[in-house]
């Protein structure tokens, strides 16, 4: 009878893994403001999932408040750089 072992006893608490990729995120946000002073929730969410952003970042997005926001509004709330 074999046991179930984990493949590695180290923890999982890597700064990559805790952390958001904020250059993803600025990324992003360069190219949807590109020209617009103000973009809705729901506009940015699509175009982070057609950027197949990782589901954490996503699900920041998508759990902002819907309306519109300003590139400095949205960075700050999602913690990216663009201002």
């Amino acid at each position: 009878m074999t046991e179930d072992v984990p493949v590695t006893d180290a923890p999982v608490t890597d700064a990559a893994v805790d952390e958001p990729d904020t250059r993803r995120i600025d990324e992003l946000l360069r190219d949807l403001y590109r020209g617009q002073e103000r973009i809705s929730q729901a506009d940015i969410y699509r175009r982070a999932v057609a950027a197949e952003l990782p589901a954490r970042l996503l699900t920041r997005i998508n759990a902002l408040p819907q309306g519109e926001y300003a590139v400095d509004e949205v960075a700050d709330l999602l913690g990216g750089s663009v201002i």
